[in-house]
């Protein structure tokens, strides 16, 4: 029942965020709302396309936090947080793989997967189904289901 909810909050903020993200030309990248410490932990993170600064997460941060709190979508009490996604940018949608194709991503998998679960390399190509990964010439067809975590990698 607990999971139940945690979506239900979860699809609450997120049908919240979007709209006021998309009305300011900004993306939710991702959300995390967990227990941490003492208490509960709301994380968003934001994008643009020319990037975020302090002051647009400062003004998702207010407005949001006063979207939460009159609609009451949150009974406990909780910390927002909102940042930038940073270098190492969570790639989360097929629409985050195909904006960056030919770069650098760290790629987990929940299984083995020619022997191994780690793939460090290049974005080759993005469909519906999954991606390509070309490290160092040989490429890796990975599904979508088959990646646990996605991210780019800082390219010296």
């Amino acid at each position: 029942m607990e999971n139940e909810t945690e979506n239900s909050v979860n699809d609450n903020i997120l049908n919240m965020a979007n709209p006021l993200l998309s009305g300011k030309n900004m993306e939710l990248v991702d959300l995390e709302f967990r227990k941490e410490g003492v208490g509960k932990v709301l994380r968003l993170f934001i994008d643009k396309p020319d990037g975020v600064t302090v002051e647009d997460c400062a003004v998702v941060s207010r407005e949001l936090s006063t979207l939460l709190d009159v609609n009451e979508v949150i009974s406990e009490r909780y910390v927002l947080e909102v940042s930038s996604p940073g270098l190492r940018r969570p790639l989360k949608k097929v629409e985050d793989f195909k904006k960056y194709e030919g770069k650098l991503v760290l790629i987990k998998t929940n299984e083995l997967i020619e022997n191994r679960k780690v793939f460090k390399g290049y974005l080759k190509d993005t469909n519906d189904e999954g991606i390509q990964v070309d490290i160092d010439g040989s490429l890796y067809s990975l599904s979508f289901h088959q990646i646990k975590k996605a991210n780019l990698e800082i390219d010296f």
